[in-house]
């Protein structure tokens, strides 16, 4: 079930001694690491204008084969890395490692969507133009504030098990934080950058390796980490697995449902403030609402009235459906039955961008229009195209966008509960008191929404005294927050001054 549920998305581990990590990373599961056994790469000098200054920077693009401490090949890990010319002292230049999700996603979108140096084209709101597509400078690259290093995690883009070897070794949640964290001790010795300041950023799945990074770099390498940024958060998956007698996720979803009503104007009334708008129904939901659901059906007449009210009042969705459902809302109907009068669907990464079906009767959609519609084409062209004619890679692998070939994903770790790595990153804090995290949260996100990320945050008992080295981020956009221009100027300006925070 969450396999199926994070393979469309754009989607651990404790303390050390005999059990080095909560959520199943042991000691005996990691002594044998990767280590580096060579570079296949190309190097390239470029410029660029952005923050209000010039940059020069290098840019290093392909692979990083690793071995096993016996020289065994294991795999190779396609990479590509930004770093700022006429840098000194690594102490001076913080460093940043980014993934994207999935399980199954390469690290395009954060690549090439909003934080690297060149980015695809896209309208204002964040869809596709006509093809072909312009890849163009990015005034909002992070690399005034931080060198980068986009990961592609194995079996995504370009990287792949070595021959002969088991792709299984790579393909799960312990096996994941592993072999990337791997990597990225790698890199930091091969490059020279165990003295800079480092952080961290993923999107969606990528998040959940953040936090499971968090424990494996600090406990296993001593690593220990300046800031995360967290892009369309999840670290606890019972927020977002819908299952009969599993209320936790209609209460989670609705804020987003009620913010996405409104931007397409299918509420009975007028809405004035969106930010007070979402905190009353922020408010409804935790209170109100989940009480009535923990009635099952033991409720009155009166309640299911009440329900019924306020759920179309906040979804606009009509008051026979949501009785019909329980007075539950399942995200798979929601993006069919909003706007089924007008034969259109909305998208699960983002529910600002419309879809149109076969089916006008049907359960759910038949695509995401916000990925098929909007960023597959002109993301997949950007990145097979920059990266043989800018960066001067080649190789005849197809780059994995965001592929099923890391199925089955192993989750052997959390068997017979849901994954819930919050407590790695709570206890990566309370280990490293400097540690800082940003969540980024996209109002209109269906695939990780912001209430969610918020419970989870307020679940993890972070002590009084450090809650303040969390902050948490909104913006009018989706999953991938960054393809609405306005939301990624303002994001901007934010990740600017988180940096300028933890680093003063």
């Amino acid at each position: 079930m969450i396999q199926r549920l994070f393979i469309a998305c754009l989607l651990y581990l404790g303390s050390a001694g005999s059990l080095l990590f909560a959520q199943g990373i042991s000691a005996a599961a990691t002594p044998n690491q990767l280590i580096m056994q060579e570079l296949e790469v190309s190097e390239k000098d470029h410029n660029i204008q952005a923050g209000g200054k010039n940059l020069s920077y290098k840019t290093t693009a392909g692979f990083m084969h690793m071995s096993n401490e016996q020289g065994k090949d294991k795999a190779k890990f396609y990479f590509t890395a930004y770093t700022l010319k006429n840098v000194s002292n690594p102490q001076d230049r913080p460093i940043t490692f980014v993934f994207n999700g999935g399980p199954g996603s390469s690290s395009v979108w954060l690549h090439m969507g909003g934080l690297g140096p060149r980015m695809i084209e896209m309208t204002e709101d964040g869809e596709a133009l006509p093809p072909p597509y312009n890849v163009i400078d990015n005034p909002n690259t992070w690399l005034d504030k931080t060198d980068l290093v986009f990961i592609d995690p194995i079996e995504t883009g370009y990287s792949r098990p070595a021959e002969g070897e088991d792709k299984k070794q790579f393909l799960g949640y312990v096996e994941d934080i592993a072999s990337v964290g791997d990597f990225i001790r790698a890199y930091v010795s091969e490059f020279q950058r165990w003295n800079s300041p480092k952080f961290l950023s993923g999107e969606s799945y990528g998040t959940t390796r953040a936090a499971g990074l968090s424990g494996y770099l600090q406990d296993r390498y001593g690593m220990y980490l300046n800031g995360i940024i967290m892009i369309s958060a999840v670290t606890n998956f019972a927020t977002l697995n819908f299952t009969k007698g599993h209320d936790l996720p209609f209460i989670m979803y609705l804020p987003t449902y009620a913010a996405i009503a409104e931007y397409h104007k299918m509420l009975p009334q007028e809405i004035g403030d969106l930010d007070a708008f979402i905190e009353e129904v922020r408010q409804y939901a935790k209170g109100e609402y989940a009480t009535m659901l923990m009635k099952g059906d033991q409720l009155t007449a009166s309640d299911k009235q009440k329900l019924a009210d306020k759920l179309h009042q906040y979804t606009g969705l009509s008051k026979d459906y949501l009785e019909n459902t329980h007075y539950r809302i399942h995200i798979s109907r929601f993006v069919k039955e909003l706007l089924r009068g007008q034969k259109q669907t909305v998208g699960r990464l983002d529910g600002r961008i419309l879809g149109l079906d076969y089916d006008h009767a049907g359960e759910g959609f038949e695509f995401d229009p916000s990925y098929s519609k909007a960023i597959y084409g002109p993301y997949s062209m950007a990145i097979n195209d920059y990266v043989r004619r800018e960066l001067g890679f080649e190789t005849n692998l197809a780059y994995e966008i965001l592929t099923g070939r890391v199925r089955p994903w192993n989750y052997n770790n959390v068997q017979n509960q849901y994954l819930n790595n919050s407590e790695t990153l709570r206890n990566a804090i309370h280990k490293n008191p400097y540690l800082k995290v940003m969540f980024i949260n996209g109002y209109y996100d269906l695939a990780t929404p912001f209430f969610a990320t918020e419970y989870t945050v307020d679940h993890m008992m972070v002590a009084p005294e450090l809650r303040d080295n969390i902050s948490m981020k909104y913006y009018e956009s989706g999953h991938m927050v960054y393809i609405h221009k306005p939301s990624l100027e303002k994001m901007t300006v934010d990740v600017r001054s988180f940096y300028d925070e933890v680093l003063k």
